[in-house]
């Protein structure tokens, strides 16, 4: 007696439904068919409105929604980092040798990760002068150590990762009512071409910071 074997026909259709699932578009893909934008106003505005659409009311979400008072030109992306503080900030110099209260800073630049915010303390060179730079990253320093410095120093820049900044507001290390700048690295991509806001914990942290 010949065998019959009936599974054959099924595995050709199981081959035939895989192999028209389609493929996720990359972001290396999308890129390369349209040119780089820079970050404007609403894109926050509209992050907001998005991540909190779910828990908060519609009174609620009004009230979280900033005035265009609040926001400076963001970079067109011409700009070098320190060419963009000096127009946003063009006198800087006389502001933060005002600035004399410890446990504070004028200006907080917000990035994604501790490499990006060695990169920009490096490329501000040409901006922050004489002024007195905090690295508020979690790599290598521990956060005791970035707690004394704010309370026995005077430091005018503070550039980091929303964690460790959110960390030392809680514990009322970093007092941000001195505050009179806030940057958001928005336009930068790291390895793997995602943005600050693409990554979903430096997502969270920034909203809840703000």
């Amino acid at each position: 007696p010949t065998e019959c074997f009936l599974s054959r026909p099924e595995e050709k259709q199981e081959s035939t439904v895989k192999a028209k699932r389609k493929k996720k578009k990359k972001i290396s893909d999308v890129l390369q068919k349209s040119a780089p934008k820079p970050g404007v106003p609403a894109d926050l505005q509209n992050l907001l409105t998005q991540y909190f659409s779910e828990n908060r009311s519609v009174i609620e979400i009004e009230e979280l929604q900033l005035s265009d008072s609040c926001f400076l030109p963001a970079n067109d992306l011409t700009h070098s980092f320190s060419s963009y503080l000096k127009e946003i900030c063009p006198k800087w110099a006389k502001l933060w040798r005002k600035h004399q209260e410890k446990k504070s800073l004028v200006m907080l630049v917000l990035c994604s990760s501790a490499l990006r915010s060695l990169e920009l303390i490096k490329s501000m060179t040409a901006f922050k002068g004489d002024c007195r730079v905090l690295k508020l990253f979690a790599k290598h320093i521990k956060i005791k150590e970035q707690m004394n410095m704010l309370e026995k120093g005077v430091f005018h820049i503070g550039v980091g990762t929303p964690g460790r900044v959110k960390a030392l507001v809680e514990q009322d290390a970093l007092c941000l009512n001195s505050t009179k700048y806030m940057i958001l690295d928005w336009n930068w991509r790291d390895q793997k071409l995602r943005r600050m806001m693409d990554i979903p914990e430096v997502l969270y942290e920034h909203l809840y910071m703000l």
